[in-house]
């Protein structure tokens, strides 16, 4: 790679890097403000670990991966657009407002401390299975589409192992943790329409993976399940 080639990755990763910021932000801000206040521990420890997983995928992942997904490229179907940003952008927008207005006004059930401390392991450890997916897979695109100029291969290392989409599987555990941890019930409202779009989207991905990318209908058949071993 030339010193011209280096600098335009570089620049794309740094630009990726800071939409996902500014989304985080976003989701941040409107949780306090749904909130009406800003003494909330578990609030604040919900958007640090979420800026501690946007460090470690700076400090982990191949730059070259952070400015693939900082745009869209070549032949991205226009559904997976949209599944896309109900995923990392809606889902955890509606899921922080609903959690900030449940501690607002009160809202029953309540979620007791135990269960709380679940969510928030939860969090954690989606994080750590998406950060892991993304630092094995070089292809980890926002977007499916297949990386001719990338030259995309099967990855089968890692997660991958285990399952065909542990990326995907990393995102529902952290969003159906997330509500637990902000103690919120009525936020698994959103999260679960979240995960349901996030299962809709795997399978649409498997589908065009089987079609469209050499070796990996080999490999699905070496890796039978998708998101949870032994049950899909």
């Amino acid at each position: 790679m030339n010193q011209r080639t280096l600098g335009d990755v570089r620049e794309r990763a740094l630009r990726g890097m800071a939409k996902t910021i500014a989304s985080a932000l976003v989701v941040g801000l409107l949780l306090f403000v749904s909130a009406g206040r800003l003494d909330w521990v578990m609030g604040w420890a919900y958007v640090g670990l979420s800026f501690i997983g946007i460090a470690a995928s700076a400090l982990v992942v191949d730059p070259e991966l952070l400015a693939e997904r900082a745009e869209i490229g070549r032949g991205v179907q226009a559904l997976d657009v949209l599944l896309a940003i109900i995923m990392a952008r809606l889902g955890p927008v509606a899921i922080s407002v609903v959690a900030g207005l449940n501690l607002r006004f009160r809202w029953q059930p309540r979620i007791s401390p135990g269960i709380q401390g679940m969510g928030a392991v939860a969090v954690l450890l989606g994080y750590v299975v998406t950060l892991w997916a993304m630092a094995s897979n070089r292809f980890f695109s926002g977007v499916v589409r297949i990386q001719t100029e990338r030259g995309h291969a099967v990855v089968t290392s890692g997660p991958y192992a285990l399952v065909r989409h542990p990326g995907y599987a990393g995102v529902i555990l952290a969003t159906l943790g997330a509500p637990l941890m902000l103690r919120s019930a009525w936020a698994l409202v959103p999260a679960a329409a979240t995960v349901c779009v996030i299962v809709v989207r795997t399978v649409l991905e498997d589908r065009t993976l089987l079609r469209d990318l050499a070796g990996y209908r080999i490999y699905s058949e070496r890796v039978r399940y998708r998101l949870l071993p032994g049950v899909w």
